[in-house]
């Protein structure tokens, strides 16, 4: 069969022939003027205010239109204004479908790579390590995957091929794959979330359960941790991610508790004059906020003082020499007042218990016929 005769088969006229050939050009231009008129804009946007995530990811994913997808649109809307007979009404409907849907899978798979991308570039150091790039590229690969997987699901069904048994069967056979892979899946997930949220970081100085150390390696299935010792520990992502982590390297502050304890003795003169003496030494040193000095416990045994202050950097070195020349200052301050902080002094004490005589009617009881020494002590 030749053109006319195909065009004479679809019971098309020369002037409905002409007006969707109009249709479809016209369309073209309009469609392709708009989206460049959309891409400067956002590209404007993006240049204007560099922390617009949004204007940038749509710029970059109106850039994957593709000039054959603007082209085959154009056609199916000069076919769309001719009155086709089935069933190429019914295949213009699919043509449609496939048209649109392809062009929108390939929008967010651009999409998904650029957003993903600019989510690490933001929320790295710097350059990226292998974790950054490892879970850049499995979260990549996991959404887009999800998407051209969608797409051919729902093209088979707008073709009338049912995929409810084909989904049930991915369904089932998913839950056995998972079942048998847990723990593999549990540690890449749990890398994913490493990765993502950004609990701790390569170089970061952390401590869980028993152990401290600095994170050298995030990998998929392990982080490796060099203790404070030198040795290196190896633990799955996902039991590091169940217990509790301390991300030392995050402090802004340092918060110190410490008590001071002199003897019972003190006179309560002398003990009153204490705290601010302790305020003073403590609010001569930098980078160091005074909170409080307290005497918290009095008893038979000593005086004690519970001070608290807080350091406004969080280096370890300089909370060291800090903390250090506090207490020479406490010890020199308790000198100068006359306080001793020796312990409340114990004495020794020794009695001789001499034979006592037996008690009439009580002949059975056996009493010793040598002295006997007793000790104890008495406070």
């Amino acid at each position: 069969m030749d053109i006319r005769g195909f065009i004479t088969s679809l019971q098309v006229t020369p002037t409905n022939a002409l007006f969707a050939l109009g249709a479809a050009i016209l369309s073209f231009f309009l469609m392709h003027g708009a989206l460049l008129l959309i891409r400067k804009r956002l590209g404007q946007l993006s240049e204007e205010r560099a922390h617009r995530p949004v204007a940038e990811v749509l710029t970059k994913t109106l850039a994957r239109t593709s000039t054959l997808a603007i082209l085959a649109t154009s056609i199916l809307i000069g076919l769309s204004v001719l009155d086709l007979p089935e069933p190429w009404g019914t295949r213009l409907g699919h043509l449609w479908f496939f048209t649109l849907g392809l062009q929108c899978a390939l929008y967010l798979h651009r999409a998904i790579k650029v957003g993903a991308r600019r989510y690490f570039r933001a929320h790295s150091r710097g350059a990226e390590d292998q974790q950054v790039t490892v879970a850049h590229t499995l979260v990549i690969w996991l959404f887009q995957t999800s998407v051209w997987a969608i797409f051919a699901l729902a093209m088979l069904s707008n073709l009338g091929i049912n995929v409810t048994t084909f989904v049930a069967s991915l369904g089932i056979g998913g839950i056995a794959i998972a079942l048998a892979v847990q723990n593999i899946l549990g540690d890449l997930f749990a890398s994913l979330s490493i990765a993502v949220d950004k609990p701790f970081e390569v170089g970061d100085s952390i401590s869980v359960n028993n152990f401290s150390g600095t994170v050298e390696h995030v990998g998929l299935k392990t982080t490796r941790i060099r203790a404070l010792g030198g040795e290196q520990i190896v633990v799955a992502n996902a039991e590091l991610l169940r217990n509790t982590v301390y991300n030392y390297r995050r402090m802004s502050t340092r918060r110190i508790s410490f008590n001071l304890r002199a003897n019972p003795s003190t006179a309560p003169e002398l003990a009153a004059r204490v705290p601010e003496a302790l305020r003073a030494l403590i609010e001569k040193h930098e980078k160091v906020r005074f909170d409080r000095a307290h005497l918290r416990t009095v008893d038979q045994n000593w005086i004690e003082y519970e001070v608290v202050y807080t350091m406004l950097t969080a280096d370890y070195g300089l909370f060291m020499d800090v903390q250090q020349a506090i207490n020479l200052d406490a010890m020199r301050m308790f000198a100068e007042l006359g306080i001793s902080t020796a312990p409340r002094p114990q004495h020794l004490v020794l009695q001789d218990l001499q034979e006592q005589p037996v008690p009439a009617g009580r002949d059975a009881e056996v009493r010793p016929t040598e002295p006997v020494r007793a000790r104890y002590l008495k406070q």
